[in-house]
C-alpha cells in the first residue's frame, strides 16, 4: 500500500471540503459546519468532565464550554487547533493533568469485546512490561465510567502510525520487521494469537522521533498546530514498534497446542482460509499470514531494495496455512538473511517504488551526506532502541 499516496488523496479531500467550509459527519452524509460536533464527538464531550476528575484532560473542542478560537480571532477556523476533529470514534488523545504528558484514551465495549483488557493488562504485567521481547502497547490504566459499568476506559502512551514518517535506509526496514517479528513471535511464545496484526494495528513509539510531540489529528504538525513538526530519521533516534489492538485477540491454555477459532475478519481482506469458509481454523498461521502480507504490501510491492524478503514472505502468506512457518522458524530464517546483509545495502535509500527521477536525484546528495556523517561517527546501519 503506497501510504504517501493515500495520504495526498486524504488531503486532496480534506482541502474539497475546507473549501465548503463544512465537512461530512462521520459515517453519514450530513455535512456539518465546523463548530458543530458529530455523534462520536458528543460522546466524549458527555464525559469530559468525568474524566477530568481522573486527571485527563480532553482538547479544549470537546469541552462543555468550549468557544471555538476562531470566533474571536481573524484566523480560518482550518488554521485553528481546535477545528481537527476525531479520526476514529472509540479513540481520543488527552492530556494527564499529574504530569503534562499526552496520552491516548480508548473506550470499549466489554460485551463486544471481552477479552481485550484481560489481554491488555496481561502482557503489561510488571514481569512481561519490563521485557524488551514484548512489543504489546503498554496500558497505564483501566477503568469503568459511572454511567456504564459494560464500557471501559484504557489509558495508553499516544503512538504513531508505524510507517509515518517514512523509512530512510534499508537498514530501518531491517529494524522493523526484526522488531515485528520479535513482538508477534512473544505474543505466540504466551499462548495468545493477535488476530488482526494488519498495518494499521502496528504503531510505533514517537517520543525520540519527535522530540516536542505533534498534533494528535494532524500528526505532521506541531501540537500547536502552529507549524510542522520537527522529527529526526529513524537512524538518528531508534525508537520501538508496538502490536496494539486486542479487541479479537484470544490467548490459549498451553495444551492447546492447536487451538481452533470461527474466522473473524480483521482489516486485512486477503487471508486465504477466510475466503469462502466459516470452517474454524487455527489463528496462530493465520497472524503469520498477517505480517508477512504487510511486508509484501507495504515493502516487496511498494518500495525498492527489499526483495531479500521475498523467500520468507512468500512462504509466510502461503495459501496452505498448514505450511506456513511458525514464529520460531521466522526468526531463524530472518536472523539468517539478516547475516547476509553488507552495510553498504542496509545504509541504502528505502526509495519509494513510483518515486520519479527528479525526486530521486533530489535526495541523493542529502540521502549520503547524511550516511557518511553516521560512518564517520559510528552510527549502527540498523537501528538498535534503547532496551
Amino acid at each position: 500500500m503506497d501510504r504517501t499516496r493515500k495520504k495526498t488523496e486524504q488531503q486532496a479531500e480534506a482541502d474539497r471540503r475546507i473549501a465548503q467550509k463544512e465537512v461530512l459527519a462521520f459515517g453519514t452524509n450530513t455535512r456539518l459546519a465546523p463548530e458543530e460536533l458529530d455523534d462520536r464527538e458528543v460522546w466524549w464531550r458527555t464525559h469530559y468532565e468525568e474524566l477530568k476528575t481522573r486527571e485527563y484532560l480532553l482538547r479544549p473542542r470537546y469541552s462543555p464550554d468550549w468557544v471555538p478560537s476562531w470566533r474571536a480571532s481573524k484566523k480560518d477556523w482550518v488554521a485553528c487547533e481546535d477545528s481537527k476533529r476525531l479520526e476514529f470514534a472509540p479513540i481520543i488523545d488527552a492530556t494527564r493533568i499529574s504530569d503534562g504528558k499526552v496520552v491516548t484514551l480508548k473506550r470499549i465495549n466489554q460485551t463486544d469485546h471481552p477479552h481485550e483488557i484481560a489481554i491488555a493488562q496481561y502482557f503489561s504485567s510488571d514481569d512481561l512490561a519490563a521485557q524488551p521481547e514484548n512489543h504489546c502497547v503498554p496500558v497505564y490504566e483501566v477503568f469503568a465510567l459511572n454511567d456504564d459499568d459494560n464500557m471501559v476506559i484504557i489509558v495508553m502512551p499516544l503512538l504513531r502510525a508505524y510507517c509515518d514518517p517514512g523509512f530512510d535506509t534499508i537498514g530501518e526496514g531491517v529494524e522493523f520487521f526484526r522488531q515485528l517479528f520479535e513482538g508477534l513471535h512473544y505474543m505466540h511464545k504466551h499462548n495468545v494469537a493477535h488476530r488482526d496484526c494488519m498495518s494499521e494495528n502496528i504503531m510505533l513509539d514517537p517520543s525520540e522521533l519527535y522530540p516536542d510531540s505533534f498534533h494528535p489529528m494532524e500528526t505532521h504538525f506541531d501540537k500547536n498546530y502552529l507549524g510542522y513538526a520537527r522529527h529526526f530519521t529513524r537512524t538518528q533516534r531508534p525508537h520501538k514498534y508496538y502490536l496494539i489492538d486486542f479487541g479479537i485477540s484470544r490467548r490459549y491454555d498451553p495444551s492447546d497446542t492447536a487451538p481452533r477459532e470461527v474466522p473473524i475478519w480483521g482489516g486485512d481482506r486477503e487471508v486465504p482460509e477466510f475466503q469462502n469458509s466459516n470452517e474454524p481454523c487455527n489463528p496462530f498461521p493465520t497472524d503469520v499470514f498477517y505480517i508477512g502480507n504487510v511486508i509484501r504490501q507495504d515493502f516487496i510491492q511498494s518500495k525498492r531494495g527489499f526483495k531479500f524478503m521475498q523467500p520468507l514472505v512468500a512462504d509466510m502468506i502461503q495459501a496452505d496455512p498448514t505450511k506456513r512457518p511458525t514464529m520460531d522458524e521466522v526468526v531463524a530464517r530472518f536472523d539468517s538473511i539478516c547475516r547476509g546483509l553488507s552495510a553498504w545495502k542496509l545504509r541504502s535509500r528505502a526509495m519509494d517504488e513510483d518515486e520519479g527521477v527528479f525526486e530521486r536525484f533530489s535526495h541523493i546528495i542529502s540521502h549520503w551526506t547524511r550516511r557518511i556523517r553516521f560512518v564517520a561517527r559510528g552510527v549502527p546501519a540498523i537501528p538498535a532502541p534503547r532496551s
